[in-house]
């Protein structure tokens, strides 16, 4: 939706960039006008939030925002949109935007709804029906069939929000503490075998359709590319002792040298922890970094809300954090000359979902493009490495293309080429940018959950002993 004419977009976008290259969107923002500033656009975001959630108590996938009346939430959840849900609820108490007792209400019913949805083998489907809780086996926009299937990666992320919920009330935490009893995430895990490392690499399925006889049916690959938001998965399980600590050095941080990628990767080996570890690296603009898999942002920079990279292993995790923002920042302004940047999986302006990201800074040959289509969610996980930039970023898209709407947030993503804005907000990238706010006005708030316990006496170490050749 045009909530401005092209016209007037591409005049501001002439006048927001500087001859640098550099967003000049806005004047410098003072540290408390910052803060009133980002606690405003929480305020909205975590109104959308509301407006997804159900009677049930389950934050829905994405609602479209482009009317005047309340918004409707879609039929579906998963997942990650519930954890999405849970940590947004906290957030909003955490900074006073709900009481606690609002907070502890919202919670239970949330967890009372996730005690009902049906299970196999301690875990969650893929797809439920938001309003009532029960399993998707039908797309309720098509009609098309469904096949119950267990997501690794969304698991985590509702894992992830029921110990923030746990964390924040405890009396729900028996209860979490319940429903986690049998999430052991050695189910997804194939161990490494030393003398057929492709059968057995040592890393998690992406996940199981549980309808054949056994475990049941696995994708046909592994999570292997380590600088991916399954690692939050990889986390978890090592936490909670149900994988190996090795797991986590038989990654990759880049393909190896010969094998089709992105780019032919620098690097060495290092022997860490009794394994031997090809330490890869790729170059951009200059900077020597960790790839993602498609070069998208939510894929380095979800995982940081909640497991404190930067600060247990600042020169490399940190490092590589830093320079892939850099890379996003460039790539929009000087590479593309967009005016604009931050690339991430999102909503498409036109309807439909698409992966948008950096080519050149993912490893997958045909990576994710940026394709002139920015997504806000991208520059607030780039506050802690950028945050001047982001809200000058974030300030310039909202006064060029009218990308922010004060009842729900910013919008899921933005054609800067054509004006084009979304309709829709989408429950994972609102849920993003709740937490980065929270994060960056209450820093730890969400974090609790993970500097503690297995987190500290498991992961720390590992993140502390890596060594990026970067």
């Amino acid at each position: 939706m045009n909530r401005r004419s092209f016209l007037t977009a591409a005049a501001a976008t002439t006048c927001a960039v500087s001859l640098t290259g550099t967003a000049a969107a806005a004047p410098a923002v003072r540290p408390d006008a910052q803060r009133r500033l980002l606690r405003d656009w929480f305020v909205a975001t975590h109104r959308s939030m509301e407006a997804m959630t159900t009677e049930l108590g389950l934050a829905a996938d994405k609602i479209d925002v482009s009317g005047s009346g309340t918004p409707v939430p879609s039929a579906q959840t998963s997942p990650t949109n519930i954890g999405c849900g849970l940590w947004s609820t906290v957030a909003a108490a955490g900074l006073g935007v709900i009481s606690a007792s609002t907070m502890r209400h919202r919670l239970a019913r949330a967890i009372t709804a996730v005690e009902r949805l049906e299970r196999a083998h301690g875990w969650w489907f893929n797809w439920y029906d938001a309003h009532d809780g029960s399993l998707l086996t039908a797309w309720p926009e098509t009609g098309d069939p469904v096949r119950p299937f267990l997501s690794t990666v969304d698991n985590a992320w509702l894992v992830t929000g029921l110990r923030i919920a746990a964390d924040a009330d405890p009396h729900l935490r028996p209860r979490v503490a319940a429903l986690l009893a049998d999430a052991d995430w050695s189910y997804y895990y194939t161990p490494y075998d030393p003398a057929d490392p492709v059968a057995g690499p040592g890393q998690l399925r992406g996940g199981f359709w549980p309808d054949k006889p056994g475990k049941g049916e696995p994708t046909g690959h592994h999570y292997g590319a380590l600088n991916t938001e399954p690692r939050m998965a990889s986390y978890l399980g090592m936490a909670d002792g149900s994988l190996p600590g090795e797991h986590y050095w038989h990654l990759m941080r880049t393909l190896l040298p010969g094998m089709g990628q992105e780019q032919e990767p620098g690097g060495a080996y290092a022997d860490i922890d009794g394994v031997r570890v090809w330490e890869g690296h790729y170059t951009h603009r200059g900077r020597k970094l960790v790839p993602t898999w498609g070069g998208s942002m939510f894929e380095a920079l979800m995982v940081p809300l909640f497991v404190p990279e930067p600060q247990w292993s600042p020169r490399s995790w940190g490092t590589t954090h830093r320079r892939f923002v850099r890379s996003q920042i460039e790539h929009g302004l000087i590479e593309e000359e967009y005016g604009y940047w931050g690339f991430s999986p999102a909503s498409v302006p036109d309807g439909g979902y698409r992966e948008y990201g950096v080519d050149a800074i993912g490893m997958q040959e045909d990576g994710y493009h940026s394709l002139g289509v920015v997504t806000p969610h991208a520059s607030f996980l780039a506050l802690p490495q950028a945050p001047a930039e982001a809200l000058a970023n974030l300030r310039a898209l909202d006064r060029a293309f009218g990308a922010y709407d004060d009842r729900y947030g910013f919008r899921d993503s933005v054609d800067v080429t054509t004006g084009r804005v979304s309709d829709v907000v989408l429950a994972l990238d609102q849920g993003m940018i709740t937490a980065a706010i929270a994060q960056q006005l209450r820093p730890g708030l969400l974090q609790r959950p993970f500097r503690s316990g297995g987190f500290h006496s498991r992961v720390r170490p590992l993140l502390a002993a890596e060594r990026f050749s970067i």
